[in-house]
């Protein structure tokens, strides 16, 4: 497989939270890490969840989002990143009226997809955590 990506060759899947656009992954043959652009559309979110031993990096391509991690809460704009340690919840929020869009960066790669997510957005203290 090219070590290539034009724009015309990722996938781009349309959910009701906005687009997701895996870059690289397991299916590349690359095993230590996960590269994901998301695109949160206005008003909608990635709730409370974590990545078993997974570490993350989140940079912010485009727009505002309310990033969180476990009980602390930042707003990010554009050039702004965080780190989220492996099985650290955290939570990505599109509070504004304009589209978002980041990079978020996993390691290392799982089975699969690359990636796992388990959410506990229903879960105390997650769940009366944000108003």
């Amino acid at each position: 497989m090219s070590a290539f990506r034009p724009a015309s060759g990722i996938r781009r899947d349309e959910h009701d939270w906005g687009v997701f656009a895996q870059m690289s992954g397991p299916r590349d043959g690359l095993k230590g890490i996960v590269a994901i652009e998301a695109t949160f559309l206005p008003g909608k979110a990635h709730p409370f969840h974590f990545h078993p031993g997974q570490e993350e990096v989140i940079y912010v391509l485009e727009g505002t989002i309310e990033q969180w991690v476990e009980s602390e809460s930042q707003t990010l704009t554009a050039g702004d990143a965080v780190v989220i340690p492996a099985d650290a919840v955290h939570a990505t929020y599109n509070e504004t009226g304009e589209s978002a869009k980041i990079l978020a960066i996993l390691s290392p790669a799982v089975e699969g997809d690359g990636y796992a997510a388990v959410d506990v957005a229903a879960d105390e203290p997650w769940a009366s955590l944000r108003p």
